[in-house]
């Protein structure tokens, strides 16, 4: 009996603890409905602020350039110039609406919210994208290096096909994960030209389409004549990569230095554009062009394989006409930088206070400065 009365009193107890938890979830939950609908109330009433004060700024952005002769135009140029940069680099950045995903994500990722609300998950984003473009620009240079040292040592003068046809798969995975992921960067306020987005479209489709290019290896009569169109793009992808190092690297210290001086937000990129301190430029410049001029030349000697008929098919043409449009477009982009640097120095000179705007707020509440010198 008194077995029984024990084993009573423990069923009894456990059922009263079981109501008590219940009870607590219940309160817990409508404390946190609560609290998520007073949040969303208020978030709702700052991003109201936000998009008004955005407004605003247009509006006498508009109004300063009308009036660019008055006296006290710098000083007005300076204090919206520090006005948008709180509200774009800080907090406030997450509350404005946000840019369309556009066909390409929804494509991939169907109709998500790819938009960080937290600043810190926006800028683990953006490192990850430095570090995937360091790593990858490796590969680019090391794969087509790899391929023509065994050509000519292993392959007697011929390319097998399953090799080129992986650096060619490997190729339309790095130009797709790269415009993924520089799409999302976009949605979550990077400033990156939509022309380097379009050119891995383009590049994409260049990829995509050799996967497709019919290569014989030794079998193949007169191979080595015929593989001439692999070989010169082999070659453009050397030179690529080698490019791609210096850019990574110069364009990563200039945009640390950028952000301090307040000149860019810590989510912008930098992707081709000539970004270097002066001595940097006197490098960098030269091999752009010069790398803009050989893929254009090699564009130009796919269309004249294909018309001559050493290598007669449509994909030649194609990823011929790809490199021209590439070059001629990367030469346009690069000219535009150029200038649009050109014109901020001259602003810069011409300003009388030359003030940076030193009180944009990092994501962590510190300085720029700070924010740099522990990066």
């Amino acid at each position: 009996m008194g077995e029984e009365r024990k084993g009573g009193g423990e069923e009894e107890a456990a059922t009263a603890a079981a109501a008590r938890a219940a009870e607590q979830a219940r309160e817990l939950q409508d404390e946190a409905a609560a609290l998520l609908t007073r949040t969303r109330a208020e978030e709702e009433a700052l991003r109201r602020r936000a998009v008004a004060l955005q407004g605003e700024l247009r509006r006498l952005r508009k109004a300063a350039a009308a009036a660019v002769n008055a006296p006290d135009s710098d000083k007005v140029e300076e204090d919206l110039d520090r006005a948008t940069c709180l509200i774009t680099d800080g907090d406030v950045a997450s509350l404005l609406p946000s840019k369309t995903h556009g066909a390409f994500l929804k494509m991939f990722l169907g109709p998500v919210n790819l938009r960080a609300t937290r600043k810190e998950v926006q800028l683990k984003v953006k490192e990850e994208y430095n570090s995937y473009r360091d790593r990858t620009a490796l590969l680019f240079l090391g794969f087509p290096v790899i391929l023509l040292f065994l050509r000519q040592w292993l392959w007697n003068g011929c390319f097998p096909a399953l090799p080129v046809q992986l650096y060619q798969s490997w190729l339309l995975f790095l130009y797709t994960t790269l415009a993924l992921r520089e799409n999302i960067l976009r949605v979550n306020g990077s400033d990156i030209r939509p022309w380097w987005i379009l050119h891995h479209y383009c590049a994409m489709l260049m990829a995509l389409i050799s996967l497709t290019w019919e290569i014989k290896g030794q079998s193949q009569p007169d191979c080595a004549r015929k593989q001439r169109g692999v070989e010169l793009f082999l070659c453009w992808a050397i030179m690529q990569g080698f490019v791609m190092m210096l850019q990574n690297r110069y364009q990563r210290q200039r945009l640390y230095t950028r952000i301090a001086l307040g000149k860019a937000k810590r989510m912008d990129v930098v992707w081709g554009e000539t970004a270097g301190v002066e001595g940097q430029l006197l490098l960098l410049c030269p091999l752009l062009f010069l790398l803009q001029v050989f893929e254009g030349y090699v564009g130009f000697l796919l269309l004249r394989t294909a018309h001559t008929g050493v290598i007669p098919e449509w994909q030649v043409v194609v990823c011929g006409i790809l490199l021209i449009a590439m070059a001629i477009g990367n030469f346009a982009n690069t000219v535009d930088t150029l200038m649009v640097k050109s014109r901020f120095k001259a602003k810069m000179k011409k300003s009388r206070g030359k003030r940076d705007l030193d009180t944009c707020p990092s994501p962590t509440g510190s300085s720029p400065t700070d924010s740099v010198t522990k990066a």
